[in-house]
């Protein structure tokens, strides 16, 4: 029997530990088992690009789970995305990327091939399975979910997106204190979530439940007030841009500086628009999803606050990088290792599908059809721990 891992998309704290807690549950339900790891994602599937596991691989699974990225390397491909792949040299002109990658897989022998990312890579891998069904070629696929916006529809919550929270959290411990460096100053702390403000929420959530374990000397000017979080902005929520500006001044007033957490998704069709008027090409990848890092959303966002909040300095700091390439927390190792858990068992019964947390089964643990797996969840503002945030730090206005 052959296994291969597979991991793609942007990184998310959950990847090599995903590998490794797998590896470690194969060696003890199939110790027989040949372990392969196709490189950098589906363009290594589609290269034929793939390393042999070595035969005491499950001496380093507790290794991989303290590291952070992917110890086999990721990369994003749209296997239906011919033209992209032709261009990029995966395919010669003419080649169907999805059949080409599924013949590499009959060629290295592969039984089960697990295949680590978000809705995209999951998709994918649907259009794998699908293809080698329709021609005679058995083939086991099971995913498991990663992202760190946690916006994937049905699952309740995706591996890594914890872990995210909380290393955002920690990144803006040092960055508040940059509220030191000039009077009247405007901190932005821009948090990954192109479609979906859970992220930018949790974190800020978690930041302040660390400030609130923090001690302060009023009298010396540290205040709780002035390292707290005074605005939280996410996609889902539209936001009275002239009455915030209102409410932040009258901070300002009283705090000196503001900090506001800012998820990349919020205000990027308004960005989009602004570009397309004026004739501007708008960069998108192989998904068709508009590059953030190259139209820098909390950058054009700070732009329209600096003079309506009169701030002498406007610091931008993005914790995306640092979020997402930590190695996972508590929870998410838990989280992991039942989902490896899971997914292995899936994988010798030979069922295909993603192995998650089924938001239409009480948030339990099964297997989820592919063709239920979408992204572009959004998150729900009408949880109780969001609302209860906003009204803490006073804005009501969205």
């Amino acid at each position: 029997m052959k296994i291969a891992f597979l991991t793609a998309g942007g990184l998310a704290p959950c990847l090599s530990s995903s590998i490794g807690a797998l590896i470690e549950m194969y060696h003890h339900k199939a110790p027989g088992a040949e372990l392969v790891g196709y490189l950098n994602g589906y363009k290594g599937l589609l290269m034929g690009k793939s390393i042999q596991f070595p035969d005491n691989a499950h001496e380093y699974a507790q290794t991989l789970m303290r590291y952070g990225g992917s110890a086999i390397g990721n990369s994003r491909v749209k296997l239906t995305n011919m033209e992209n792949c032709v261009k990029n040299g995966y395919v010669q002109d003419g080649e169907n990327p999805v059949e080409v990658a599924a013949n590499q897989l009959k060629i290295d022998g592969v039984d089960i091939l697990h295949t680590i990312g978000g809705d995209d890579t999951n998709t994918m891998a649907a259009e794998l399975v699908k293809f080698l069904s329709e021609n005679g070629y058995d083939l086991t696929v099971v995913g498991l979910p990663k992202t760190v916006d946690n916006d994937v529809y049905p699952i309740a919550r995706s591996l890594g997106a914890d872990t995210a929270a909380e290393q955002g959290a920690i990144f803006f411990e040092n960055i508040a204190n940059e509220n030191t460096t000039s009077t009247r100053q405007l901190l932005i702390h821009e948090v990954m979530g192109r479609n979906c403000g859970w992220l930018t929420a949790a974190t800020a959530k978690k930041y302040r439940e660390k400030l609130s374990q923090r001690p302060f000397a009023d009298e010396l000017l540290i205040s709780k007030e002035r390292w707290d979080v005074d605005a939280v902005y996410i996609p889902e929520e539209e936001m009275d841009f002239d009455l915030e500006c209102d409410r932040l001044n009258e901070l300002k007033e009283k705090k000196d500086g503001v900090n506001i957490f800012f998820s990349e998704g919020a205000g990027v069709e308004t960005i989009v628009h602004e570009m397309e008027t004026e004739g501007k090409d708008v960069p998108r990848d192989a998904f068709g999803h508009v590059r953030l890092d190259e139209i820098n959303p909390g950058l054009w966002f700070a732009n329209q606050f600096k003079d309506k909040l009169k701030a002498d300095k406007v610091l931008v700091q993005k914790s995306g990088y640092f979020a997402r390439s930590a190695a996972p927390n508590s929870y998410d190792l838990t989280l992991i290792k039942q989902s490896a858990e899971l997914a292995s068992d899936c994988g010798l019964e030979g069922k295909s599908g993603v192995a998650g947390l089924d938001e239409d089964q009480n948030n339990e643990m099964g297997l989820i059809d592919f063709d239920r797996i979408k992204g572009g969840k959004p998150f729900d503002t009408s949880k109780t721990w969001f609302q209860e945030l906003k009204d803490e730090i006073g804005q009501t206005n969205n």
